[in-house]
């Protein structure tokens, strides 16, 4: 059987601060830990908790550094939707942590395919992650790989599928002005990571969880292949896990 262990929180509240402590004790016992992180809603209390621990507790962000998952391509960084600029406001902004250390994919980048070789190379340098941060999508999306008949294993550009297209519209004006693609880490760079920590949040992802408890792996759900890892902690509320 894998090796995933289920966290099961009664909301949602719950979940990012069961979240939060994983994270709060990475920093603490490697002051200078290499930590992946992640955009869209559900990690929002995650780095709420995070900043308020960083205020109120002096948990120190120095020497910390970070590499997110994902960023749209061509995307600019101070754009409003950048992922950049959601980590900057989020989370990077309210701790202690040095801007020069904190990485996202280059977004403008002139030719993408460098892009994606360069923050492969220079995650490698950093000696990898330590603590890798995931969400799904409902279609079991990791990062921006989506379901398929095969999955790129490294950093790379893909096309986004439509579901994704319509579920991120939300946050731009319609949704012929979402970027068709994106640079994502690939299942590989993923897997590298020495310990992951997936948090999945309400009703509409059960379906994921579900395929998340089987014992089988598939590129058309991508979170499947979490099990091939020695170390990943799903946090879920409820909802989630009970559908």
């Amino acid at each position: 059987m894998h090796n995933i262990q289920w966290i099961v929180c009664e909301d949602y509240e719950q979940l990012s601060a069961a979240a939060g402590h994983i994270f709060e004790r990475q920093i603490i016992e490697k002051p200078g830990s290499v930590l992946g992180l992640a955009t869209g809603d559900t990690p929002l209390g995650l780095y709420d908790f995070l900043a308020d621990r960083c205020r109120r507790e002096g948990l120190d962000f120095s020497r910390i550094t970070t590499f997110n998952l994902d960023e749209y391509y061509p995307m600019q960084p101070d754009h409003p939707q950048s992922y950049r600029r959601f980590m900057n406001e989020h989370l990077f902004s309210r701790v202690n942590i040095q801007s020069a250390h904190t990485f996202v994919p280059n977004g403008a980048a002139a030719d993408p395919q460098a892009a994606c070789r360069n923050y492969e190379a220079l995650l490698d340098r950093m000696g990898g992650i330590d603590l890798q941060l995931l969400g799904v999508g409902h279609n079991g999306h990791i990062g921006f790989n989506e379901p398929g008949d095969r999955l790129v294993a490294f950093t790379h550009v893909t096309d986004l599928t439509q579901r994704t297209l319509q579920a991120n519209a939300r946050f731009f004006n319609s949704i012929d002005e979402v970027p068709r693609r994106a640079i994502t880490m690939g299942m590989g760079t993923i897997l590298k990571a020495r310990a992951i920590v997936c948090l999945i949040a309400g009703a509409d992802k059960h379906p994921v969880v579900e395929a998340m408890q089987t014992d089988w792996i598939s590129p058309a759900c991508p979170a499947t292949f979490l099990k091939l890892h020695a170390n990943v902690t799903v946090i879920c509320d409820r909802k989630a896990y009970e559908g």
